[in-house]
């Protein structure tokens, strides 16, 4: 049985098997799920490759990126307790990073407390099989670096909100039943990595420190996959072009000027928008993107 699973005896196979010896780059590194938000970060910050994560269905390229005079790795994730953490040792080899920054999108199970907030997780039901067998069996999976993540946002005035969350590797078997059963434990989201990557982390003594944001909602009468299908860039209409984003450009910093709000960097690409900007903390970065969105 998977509860069996956890063994703490000498692995067969190991990293060093497939990349040689460890490399020692740099103690930091990002997990990210958005290819758009990785496509930003290889354009914005001077990057090298470090190496690659090899898989028989293709590579993940793992890149140091320069940033504020730190060396930080980052690499777009495979999805999935399993490969999610997978990925993270294979980085962790590439890289010598042991302070992992993830997240990622989850769904909402209850958005009278998600909806307008980062969701920073506090424990995870463990309904996967990674965390299996790198931690001992329990129900849910304690992540231990919540308190510092809950800190940071509320200095920074980020909105957000702590609870249990539901780790699953079966997306289409997320059932009414299974709800109620969450939910009445008190989870907010459901996502697909987080227990696994946890175990991991903690298998080896590295620190992990995850948020999540939240788009489809499962708590309704009918499933509503609105907010997923706007979190992902394919149902996106590139209406942002000739002379609409000049115009909206123009717009957007008017509208920031009335509101006090100093847009340091704008970029209009054809379907979405990205800000740099300078808000006063008792204003509230989420009142300012609230307003500026309309």
């Amino acid at each position: 049985m998977i509860t069996e699973a956890f063994d703490n005896s000498e692995a067969i196979i190991r990293p060093k098997d497939f990349y040689g010896e460890k490399r020692q780059l740099c103690d930091k590194c990002i997990i990210v799920f958005s290819e758009q938000i990785f496509d930003y970060i290889l354009k914005t910050y001077a990057h090298e490759q470090a190496g690659t994560i090899k898989c028989c269905n293709g590579i993940t390229k793992v890149y140091v990126f320069e940033i504020d005079n730190m060396k930080i790795a980052a690499y777009l994730s495979h999805i999935g307790s399993s490969m999610a953490g997978s990925d993270v040792i294979d980085a962790n080899w590439l890289t010598d990073a042991s302070r992992f920054i993830m997240f990622g999108l989850a769904g909402s199970l209850d958005s009278d407390k998600t909806t307008g907030k980062f969701v920073i997780p506090i424990e995870s039901y463990r309904e996967e099989g990674m965390s299996y067998h790198y931690a001992e069996p329990s129900n849910y999976m304690k992540i231990r670096n919540y308190q510092i993540v809950k800190f940071i946002f509320d200095n920074l005035g980020l909105p957000n909100v702590a609870g249990k969350v539901w780790t699953t590797d079966a997306i289409y078997r997320e059932t009414k039943a299974k709800l109620d059963a969450r939910k009445k434990e008190g989870c907010i989201a459901v996502e697909m990595e987080l227990a696994g990557v946890q175990a991991v982390c903690d298998f080896y003594g590295w620190d992990l420190y995850n948020f999540l944001v939240t788009g489809d909602v499962l708590d309704r009468a009918i499933y509503d996959a609105t907010g997923l299908a706007a979190a992902n860039p394919k149902y996106r209409r590139k209406i942002l072009t000739n002379g609409i984003d000049t115009r909206l450009k123009e717009l957007l910093l008017e509208y920031a000027a009335n509101i006090s709000v100093d847009i340091m960097e704008m970029e209009i690409m054809p379907d979405h928008v990205h800000i740099l900007m300078e808000v006063a903390p008792q204003f509230g970065i989420h009142k300012a993107v609230k307003l500026l969105k309309g």
